[in-house]
């Protein structure tokens, strides 16, 4: 047996909440995705070390035109019973305090890739559910948190519930069950159940989002409690450990290993000069059974360790790439992404011209609604990303272009567009907190083709245009720290937008190609 080194996060940039599943030789983590599209990422594993991105689950399923920032799909949750997949999520319509539209939704199908039935509507009473299938009694049991609108403090999730699900009638059914009302850690969420030891084991996330975060467990030999709390709670924190390189360490599921090894996946930040520009990511702790049945971190004490061992049959060389290249010849990679919209031949097509992405013009940047742009999340400090374009606009109102984007207050946009006087032309537009700034800077461009890229070293960044041989700088340095806030993490992307006329115009893209910078 080897012990192989795994370095964490073992799921690199916007990945939170992370849950885990085995099926047979294959490990299994889902994540939340909000509002970007395809939804519900699925990663696979064999060894728990190196993670591929398989499929996503969500495609035509949902529509999250018209969502919020920080809404759309939260947390889900998947499980395995009688040779069928079962998937659980929320989707978050409004998040306007002292309020919540939270609805809870199941699919289920055969095969992780589907295809997956239509969904089935649970309830709206909470976020986070949970699909609990009992061994004792075959039972299934769905779980949530409340959120009681009543409290004064911004946090409002107040307790964990359990109902019966009946899968002939597809709905839940008889009392809904308190069972556990928290610590004073607070902010009570992201329940998940599991059957050990003749005990019932609940894992919550508790403390918030935030430094705070924490994994609290309880247990009890009845499925509906009471439950009694670990006496050393939290089992898994970063707060009080403020050198630690992982941060608001929370949200996590466990699972068991054919070595009979445990192990928790949980969310995790790394902050540079104190913000988290790569969001939540995925991180994995070993845990153990103590002698009176608690669980515990393998290396003791409960702070999230980076370096963690998982022992394999063979040696076992953790491989994370981070780069990413589409020459758009064939077929779309299926890492892009699409903000509330599903990537689809509406508005994007590789047959118009072979060799080439066509997208199509949509709404602006701020739309919540039909905005056209398709994108990668950024998954390490340092990066260069370039992408060779085509577009002809005619008036100020068309762009297209290159975009470090958070959300729709939240991003760098350096564009091609059009000027009364100069004609086509490069701008720098920004936008922080809502507040949109548009950089003085104009750039005239002849010809047709134009290779731009933007240099991120870690907080900074640069963006330039290709002249001849040599790059020229666009606008001032840029402070990517503003990329940082709410529940996502910043994604790197091409976009067109046209608000002269709907589809108006189009833009032709050559490349888009991400690769890491290796820095001192």
């Amino acid at each position: 047996m080897f012990q192989s080194k795994v370095v964490n996060p073992i799921i690199r940039g916007f990945n939170p909440d992370p849950n885990i599943l085995k099926v047979g030789s294959s490990y299994y983590v889902i994540v939340s995705s909000f509002e970007w599209l395809p939804g519900i990422r699925v990663y696979e594993s064999t060894d728990l070390i190196n993670w591929e991105h398989k499929t996503d689950i969500l495609t035509d399923q949902v529509s999250l035109k018209g969502h919020p920032i920080n809404g759309s799909i939260w947390a889900p949750q998947i499980s395995y019973s009688a040779g069928r997949f079962y998937l659980i999520y929320t989707e978050v319509k409004s998040v306007t305090r002292p309020f919540k539209d939270t609805h809870n939704y199941m699919m289920i199908a055969e095969d992780i890739n589907g295809p997956w039935e239509s969904p089935i509507y649970l309830n709206s009473s909470g976020f986070d559910p949970s699909l609990f299938h009992d061994p004792r009694t075959g039972r299934k049991w769905l779980l949530n948190e409340i959120w009681d609108f009543r409290l004064t403090t911004p946090n409002k999730s107040a307790e964990i519930v359990i109902q019966e699900y009946d899968a002939k009638q597809k709905q839940l059914v008889g009392s809904i069950h308190t069972i556990f009302t928290g610590t004073e850690l607070a902010k009570t969420e992201a329940p998940h159940l599991y059957y050990v030891n003749d005990y019932y084991y609940l894992l919550t996330a508790e403390g918030g989002t935030g430094s705070g975060h924490a994994v609290t467990v309880c247990r009890s030999r009845d499925l509906l409690g009471p439950y009694k709390v670990d006496p050393q709670n939290p089992m898994l924190t970063a707060s009080g450990y403020p050198s630690s390189s992982l941060q608001c360490a929370g949200h996590a599921s466990l699972v068991q290993t054919e070595f009979d090894r445990w192990y928790i996946v949980h969310l995790c930040t790394r902050p540079i000069e104190g913000v988290a520009i790569l969001g939540r990511e995925t991180a994995i702790q070993e845990v153990y059974w103590t002698e009176d049945y608690w669980l515990r971190i393998k290396e003791g004490g409960n702070e999230p360790r980076e370096i963690v061992t998982i022992p394999t049959q063979e040696k076992v060389i953790q491989k994370i790439n981070s780069c990413f290249f589409d020459d758009f010849a064939g077929e779309m990679k299926k890492s892009w992404n699409a903000r509330r919209c599903l990537p689809n031949i509406t508005w994007w097509d590789l047959t118009s011209r072979y060799g080439y992405l066509r997208m199509l013009a949509g709404e602006s940047l701020q739309s919540t609604f039909d905005q056209h742009l398709l994108a990668i999340r950024q998954t390490t400090f340092s990066f260069i990303a370039q992408t060779k374009m085509e577009y002809e606009p005619k008036h100020f109102n068309q762009m297209a272009g290159l975009l470090l984007f958070l959300n729709e207050e939240n991003y760098y946009y350096c564009c091609m567009t059009w000027d009364e006087k100069i004609g086509k032309c490069l701008r720098l537009l920004s936008a922080v907190d809502g507040h949109v700034t548009i950089r003085p800077e104009i750039y005239p461009l002849r010809g047709r083709e134009t290779v731009i890229k933007v240099v991120v070293e870690k907080t900074f960044g640069q963006f330039y245009v290709k002249r001849s041989q040599d790059w020229k700088k666009i606008g001032a340095e840029i402070d990517v720290q503003t990329l940082t806030g709410g529940f996502t993490g910043n994604f790197v992307g091409i976009g067109v937008h046209d608000l002269n006329v709907r589809g108006g115009s189009y833009a032709d893209f050559d490349y888009f190609n991400y690769q890491e910078i290796e820095m001192e």
